[in-house]
């Protein structure tokens, strides 16, 4: 085997050679269920912000641009192909690739590279090309800052075999088996099958991690006054490590879920993303009526607020925005 082959399969079974361990410990009770074992995903084009993006199978994908990283908030949540996400495991999201497919990221700015399974869909927000989870991110040095520029290279061979192990219904377990007998050289990569058809982009409703929040009464888009609202509630702690920059005091930047026209209703809603970070209800008035505002925050910076708003927009809360105090 090369050397750099050698060198890649080490990397890659470092990196995911937990995996199964890991899916089976933090389920909880009992084996894995259908929906943690997921399944092989290409996915219709989608809409998110008004830009659509067409999912699709390759085997050779190279892209630059900005990684970020989610962890808590979303763990134990099912990921877009079905699987039940861990922060702890080696996995990513990307906007665009097959599910799953292996892919080396590295670090551009300190050279540090990691080997991650794409599991999930995501990341929306300005260049950010790929989303990590937080052990991934932990091999990039990139918790504390929250993004990094990075190179994605994808493992062709890597990604053959995932695919192949998963349309046979094999989960995370059977396909890190799968690699592992690849890197030793036990296991040949299936043959590259010709690429599809490219189709048209079709517009439809943006893919959603999550069932949708509850209706709301009332929802009034309304520019937020000039100086800051009392806050009339507060719950939840505050996760910095969602995204860089959050604080207890002195942010002037929050991620608004939602406005309504009774506080019963804006109750629910905060108590409904409170494990997103510190949740606030401000009171206000928009053409002559009272409302309250559902915000998560204050964080320090937009890049960190605007992390919290790309997470919460994919998992149902389609009106999450950026504003500033």
């Amino acid at each position: 085997m090369p050397l750099h082959r050698l060198c890649a399969a080490v990397l890659l079974l470092a990196c995911l050679g937990a995996c199964a361990h890991r899916g089976a410990s933090s389920g909880g009770g009992g084996g894995s269920s259908v929906a943690s074992r997921g399944a092989y995903k290409v996915g219709a084009p989608y809409v998110i912000d008004g830009v659509t993006y067409v999912p699709q199978e390759e085997f050779n994908h190279v892209e630059t641009g900005v990684a970020s990283w989610y962890g808590p908030g979303f763990h134990g949540k099912s990921t877009a192909n079905g699987e039940q996400y861990n922060q702890e495991d080696h996995t990513a999201a990307h906007r665009t690739l097959q599910m799953p497919a292996i892919v080396r990221v590295t670090n551009l700015d300190n050279g540090r590279s990691t080997v991650v399974r794409v599991n999930d869909r995501g990341p929306y927000a300005r260049s950010r090309i790929i989303d990590l989870s937080r052990a991934a991110a932990q091999d990039l040095d990139i918790v504390r800052n929250g993004t990094a520029h990075v190179r994605i290279d994808q493992l062709s061979a890597e990604s053959e075999t995932v695919k192949e192990v998963a349309m046979g219904g094999g989960g995370a377990s059977e396909q890190q088996a799968a690699l592992a007998q690849l890197a030793a050289g036990q296991r040949t990569a299936p043959a590259a099958a010709p690429p599809p058809i490219q189709q048209a982009p079709v517009q439809q409703t943006p893919f959603q991690q999550a069932p949708p929040p509850p209706p709301q009464e009332v929802f009034v888009r309304a520019e937020p006054p000039p100086t800051r609202p009392a806050p009339v509630g507060k719950s939840g702690p505050t996760i910095a490590s969602i995204a860089s920059g959050t604080s207890q005091s002195g942010g002037s930047f929050y991620v608004q879920t939602g406005a309504f026209s009774t506080m019963n209703n804006a109750q629910r809603q905060r108590d409904l993303i409170s494990s997103y970070g510190s949740t606030e209800i401000f009171q206000a008035s928009a053409g002559g009526h009272e409302v309250y505002r559902v915000r998560v925050g204050p964080y320090t910076t937009p890049d960190a607020a605007g992390i919290v708003a790309d997470r919460l927009k994919r998992s149902g809360y389609g009106e999450a925005r950026v504003v500033a105090d």
